[in-house]
């Protein structure tokens, strides 16, 4: 039914758990940052930004990751993993997402891309630490907004808790400190629970079986 055009160890892999948390079969399509194939006219067909992910559909594709997993809650959640349409819950859900994205999300990428994502001659020094001091005023924000809740949403497993957690193992992957010297323990704690769910798992590794060898 799906097919998901993806990378190892990047936004992809927020799809392929979504995925597999819902029990879903798919295809992967690995499209190979490293030999430029996301610039190639083929990709750009798919997906006009040269990013990924990309889920192709019976109905035609989507691109952004948020928006694909919201889409495939609702399409197959079965009122598991996103609260219900028009509810102050689904609300709460909708600005934890715009919040993780818009907020949360954007220091990592911003360190990403003035250290490896961007040609070498936009990249600025400058800019890396003022990624690291974004990520440590924002980090706070995110741990009021979970406090002692099991998810982001509640009791409630969503695919906030899959942008959430694939944000946090990206910003331990930049070597970023998600407890801020020891001042912050809901997050890490939180990540540790929901980077343990085996759809995760099984994603990740789905995921990296596909790299040539």
């Amino acid at each position: 039914m799906y097919t998901l055009y993806g990378y190892p160890k990047t936004r992809s892999v927020r799809v392929a758990w979504a995925l597999e948390e819902l029990g879903l079969p798919f295809d992967f399509n690995l499209v190979d940052l490293k030999q430029g194939q996301h610039l190639s006219e083929e990709y750009k067909a798919i997906s006009p930004a040269s990013k990924i992910p990309a889920l192709a559909t019976p109905e035609g594709t989507l691109t952004e990751s948020a928006a694909i997993v919201t889409f495939l809650a609702e399409r197959h959640g079965m009122h598991e993993f996103i609260p219900e349409p028009g509810s102050f819950e689904r609300a709460k859900y909708e600005e934890m997402m715009l919040f993780l994205t818009n907020e949360l999300e954007q220091p990592i990428w911003n360190l990403a891309k003035h250290t490896f994502a961007l040609p070498k001659e936009q990249r600025l020094e400058q800019m890396r630490d003022v990624a690291v001091w974004e990520f440590k005023r924002v980090l706070p924000v995110f741990s009021s907004m979970l406090g002692d809740k099991e998810f982001v949403c509640g009791t409630m497993f969503t695919m906030a808790d899959i942008i959430a957690g694939h944000i946090l193992a990206w910003a331990k992957g930049s070597k970023l400190d998600i407890t801020l010297d020891g001042k912050i323990d809901n997050v890490a704690a939180y990540a540790q629970r929901i980077l343990g769910r085996e759809a995760y798992e099984r994603a990740w590794r789905k995921e990296m079986s596909y790299l040539p060898e």
